[in-house]
């Protein structure tokens, strides 16, 4: 299946490389807005049905995609793309990206390819090494500098349906980001850019934390108040461990930080809310996730940014909550009473 890359003027030749709910959301947005998009699956028989049905039968069932959204299952069909966007899971990103730097090749245009990385999470096989966000992975794989992160307040269903949506992309070559903001950028999709790589990844991985925990006061059966003080005092651990790693304060009072903070622990939509929800309720983790077809990548960011504030003294109480409730067996109702019970304090970010 042989990918033509002639585009009409100002479009550009993309693939999207994951066909869950958001890669297969972006892919739509942007087949819709007239580029030439090549969404890849790992599994042959979903790419062969989007193709057939023009319908993502597991992730966004329901939802129509353009006829001109292209899908396969091979890298190799993703050679002749200007711009590449990863929406893996974390666990899986590594791999992915070799196998597509593999299938790529490095000829004369692999220095003028873009990569996008869609996803929320922190890798931690490497825990040893520190946090590890997903940007580093792709320049360590791709061998490459032009590696940008995309996030904020953006469930896929709402993206897909055209609903109204506000990103940020973040990343060092402002000139290239400028290029991809414009391509991206639709009456319903708002794209703002931004140089702080650091705090834009590291608000997507800490607020899929705090989520968790606003899902398991719910499933405790409390109340908005309880979910706003997670919000508030979520917000102060994300930016309490961003000062750490050099990012810069506002950023996590914007769209990757409370934006995407708010609507990921209030709403039902959420994977890690839903996790965490089902904790609260009395479900242990591995009946959970068995039970799930897609990734809650919170689970997984706690275990490393829970390393990473005990051997750096950093104080991370949410966070530590959370990970002693999923992997150390504590009681969720125990832990939130602690949370409520420490010491009197002032407030502080």
């Amino acid at each position: 299946m042989a990918f033509n890359p002639t585009t009409r003027e100002g479009a550009r030749t993309i693939a999207v490389l994951g066909a869950g709910s958001w890669g297969t959301a972006l892919a739509a947005l942007l087949a819709r807005k007239g580029h030439r998009v090549r969404l890849w699956a790992r599994d042959p028989e979903v790419a062969e049905h989007i193709r057939a049905h023009h319908e993502n039968p597991r992730y966004l069932q329901g939802i129509p995609l353009p006829p001109t959204l292209e899908a396969t299952s091979r890298l190799r069909d993703l050679a002749a793309c200007e711009v590449y966007f990863l929406a893996v899971p974390s666990f899986a990103v590594r791999e992915t990206a070799h196998r597509l730097r593999e299938a790529l090749g490095q000829g004369r245009e692999s220095a003028q390819r873009i990569y996008v990385s869609l996803t929320k999470g922190l890798e931690y096989h490497r825990l040893d090494e520190g946090l590890i966000p997903m940007t580093q992975v792709l320049r360590e794989e791709l061998h490459s500098e032009q590696v940008f992160a995309l996030s904020g307040p953006s469930f896929a269903d709402e993206v897909a349906r055209g609903q109204p949506t506000a990103v940020v992309l973040a990343g060092r070559d402002a000139e290239r980001a400028a290029e991809l903001q414009r391509a991206l950028m639709t009456e319903r999709f708002r794209v703002y850019t931004s140089d702080d790589v650091v705090g834009v990844e590291l608000g997507g991985a800490v607020k899929n934390v705090i989520a968790l925990a606003a899902g398991a006061s719910d499933g405790l059966g409390f109340g908005v108040n309880a979910k706003g003080a997670l919000v508030a005092r979520g917000l102060a651990e994300m930016t309490r461990l961003g000062a750490v790693l050099g990012a810069r304060k506002e950023t996590f009072f914007g769209l990757a930080g409370l934006g995407d903070l708010v609507i990921t622990c209030m709403s039902g939509k959420s994977r890690n809310h839903t996790v965490g929800e089902r904790v609260g309720r009395g479900e242990s983790l591995d009946e959970i996730l068995q039970s799930m077809t897609q990734v809650a990548e919170g689970v997984y960011a706690t275990k490393a940014l829970h390393r990473f504030a005990r051997e750096r003294g950093l104080d991370l109480p949410i966070t530590r909550a959370v990970y002693e409730v999923l992997y150390e067996g504590a009681s969720p109702l125990e832990k939130l009473t602690e949370l409520m019970t420490r010491a009197p304090k002032r407030e502080e970010l």
